[in-house]
């Protein structure tokens, strides 16, 4: 019998390196009453690191969508280990790996600054359509150095 918890399953590859980090500092409004950064707010930082990781790598969703692709999530998943509190400081770090024909895998760890304490992990999926279905990435790819 398993004890239900599931872990983000990182490979040998994203272990040995990130391919890009962001630091943030949490703002007094995304807290809740508790004095933690709210679960949902950890989805705003794990996506702007993605978009900003992106962006240097010279892709741009505003681009993309005039060229007729979207980028979209199509699943989430964090781990949670530790709060932030306000006015933290911490650093996203991110690694990204193609899954499969359509996929890309991001493999997102937030550590707190300066003690880098691991305060949560996620793997955020997302696939490449074009109207509405998926499409193979390789342009995206190819920008990414994975292709």
């Amino acid at each position: 019998m398993t004890s239900g918890k599931q872990k983000i399953n990182k490979t040998p590859e994203v272990d040995s390196g990130y391919t890009s980090s962001i630091e943030i500092k949490v703002r007094d409004y995304e807290c809740d009453l508790q004095g933690v950064v709210n679960n949902a707010n950890y989805l705003h930082y794990l996506e702007h690191a993605r978009h900003e990781f992106l962006e240097s790598k010279g892709i741009g969703f505003a681009e993309l969508h005039r060229e007729g692709t979207d980028l979209i999530v199509t699943k989430v998943e964090i781990e949670y280990k530790f709060s932030l509190r306000s006015l933290d400081k911490f650093v996203v770090k991110t690694a990204v790996m193609r899954e499969g024909n359509v996929r890309l895998a991001f493999y997102q760890d937030i550590y707190r600054l300066p003690d880098e304490k691991l305060i949560a992990r996620a793997k955020v999926t997302g696939i490449s359509s074009k109207n509405g279905r998926p499409v193979s990435p390789k342009p995206i790819l190819k920008k990414l150095g994975l292709e």
